[in-house]
């Protein structure tokens, strides 16, 4: 049997508004989902079927909703700001006002139980499997097209399963606004495709994902973009080169990758600021419950939600969070562009979000306590670790982070063989490029991500034969310690 549902539109009038569902002053849900009462039974084994899609869906037009009505849009941007946003400011402000008072709490309820714009008893926010969002009549079509409506089109522009996932995360990192897209690299490479004009001027940091560094260094000269690469705490040519330059943006990852080092967000906002220059802000290493990178004056935060957001090493996703204005712009590109999250992705990354507070809390408690051992231990020179009153920016990352992450970058006693041979003696981390998931993940950088380039060429990024990236997972802290240490044995 087909799973008939319908959808009410948010009709645009100049009537008084009537009691609603929105979150604030004339903010409302604007995608309402109603499924019949005999439905919820049906949806649930569509569920235990693996989601399987709406095989038939009627979408009608009721505007006896209760729902206030919303402004006219009267551009392509006011319509992404209207119809596609994720969360307002007034909305996260609500939110934390509310009975949600901590992350912990937000991570299971936010765009949830505050109001998901899908009508289910279902405890989980639903599936919605569908390319496209069918109109009853063509006069539904006008409605839309002349923006007196309010509603889905098109799987490319939004879905409300995804709608749920972007208000989580803007709820977290306390954004107006929040797109999620199909990898941390689409979110990246959108993000300064969409917001540095032809000819302009990127400032970025030395540390950083290669993939990213590749894209700036390789493709954005295509469109006549330069870069200027300074190290991550060279302030003073940051400076420098916003007051040379007309700087369109300052990117850069915080803490970075690999060498785990810290910026120090408020002050580089400041200097951008006086400028006129964009900050974006790399939170993945960092995660939105360890560091609030927009509350410390940053205009933009991207992660790579395959990370910790997932955090299951089952899913790809990446979002960019900041102001309605500055999202609204990389959103008109990605629309354009591709590069969509799709819903069952977006489903697995809602439920990611649910557990990460209590996956962090593992992570954060076991990367301190083994980057200890290892920096006291014999056979390991030097260790990567902003929790470590050696790092470097450990006064930074103490001011500005409330945990400082479960990856630690160090590097062996010895040479590329030796740390080959530590590497495939551990019992417990798999041998994988990625980190922030439930299992413990292991790598040599020099072979998994910079095997490319002769030894010379990779000692100009700092990548040393002898250096590892351990994302600490969930497992017993015991198991993991007495793991690396009979690993460290070996050698």
């Amino acid at each position: 049997m087909a799973l008939h549902c319908s959808i009410s539109l948010v009709s645009v009038s100049s009537d008084p508004p009537q009691p609603s569902c929105s979150t604030g002053p004339g903010r409302v849900s604007p995608f309402i989902l109603r499924f019949p009462p005999n439905s919820a039974r049906k949806l649930r084994t569509k569920a235990r079927r693996n989601c399987n899609n709406f095989s038939e869906a009627k979408w009608s037009n009721n505007p006896g909703s209760g729902l206030n009505s919303v402004p006219a849009v009267t551009s392509v941007d006011e319509e992404v700001l209207v119809a596609a946003e994720s969360v307002k400011s007034e909305d996260v402000t609500h939110m934390q006002r509310s009975f949600l008072k901590s992350d912990g709490s937000l991570t299971v309820h936010a765009g949830e139980r505050l109001g998901r714009g899908i009508v289910t008893d279902a405890i989980t926010t639903p599936v919605v499997n569908t390319s496209a969002f069918i109109f009853k009549k063509t006069a539904d079509v006008l409605d839309f097209k002349e923006k007196r409506v309010v509603r889905h089109e098109y799987g490319r522009y939004g879905n409300p399963t995804t709608l749920v996932l972007e208000k989580k995360i803007s709820a977290l990192e306390g954004a107006e606004s929040t797109l999620v897209m199909a990898s941390g690299m689409c979110a990246r490479t959108v993000m300064l495709l969409a917001l540095v004009p032809r000819n302009g001027h990127v400032v970025t940091t030395t540390d950083c994902y290669r993939k990213t560094m590749i894209f700036m260094e390789t493709f954005l000269p295509k469109f006549g973009i330069t870069v200027t690469v300074i190290d991550p705490v060279d302030t003073k040519r940051l400076e420098a080169a916003v007051n040379n330059h007309e700087v369109s943006m300052f990117f850069t990852e915080s803490p970075t990758n690999p060498f785990l080092r810290c910026v120090d967000i408020e002050l580089v906002s400041e200097i951008c600021h006086k400028r006129g220059t964009i900050v974006c802000i790399d939170g993945t290493l960092a995660t939105p419950l360890n560091q609030k990178a927009l509350a410390l004056g940053a205009d933009l935060v991207v992660h790579s939600a395959t990370k910790y957001i997932g955090g299951h090493n089952d899913v790809l996703g990446g979002c960019v969070c900041g102001s309605m204005e500055l999202v609204s712009e990389i959103r008109n590109l990605h629309h354009v562009l591709g590069g969509t999250l799709n819903p069952n992705a977006a489903y697995l990354l809602i439920r990611g979000i649910k557990t990460m507070q209590l996956r962090l809390r593992q992570q954060n408690t076991t990367a301190l306590r083994m980057a200890q051992v290892l920096e006291a231990h014999p056979k390991v020179t030097r260790v990567y670790y902003p929790g470590l009153t050696s790092h470097p920016e450990h006064h930074i990352a103490k001011r500005q982070m409330t945990g400082f992450g479960g990856v630690v970058s160090f590097e062996i006693a010895g040479d590329l063989k030796t740390t080959i041979k530590f590497i495939d003696s551990l019992k417990i981390p798999y041998i994988a490029p990625s980190f922030g998931g439930c299992e413990s993940i292991v790598d040599q950088p020099a072979i998994m991500s910079y095997w490319d380039l002769p030894q010379e060429e990779r000692l100009t990024y700092g990548i040393k034969d002898n250096l590892v990236r351990f994302s600490f997972g969930i497992e017993d802290y015991d198991d993991v310690e007495a793991d690396v240490l009979q690993a460290l044995g070996t050698i």
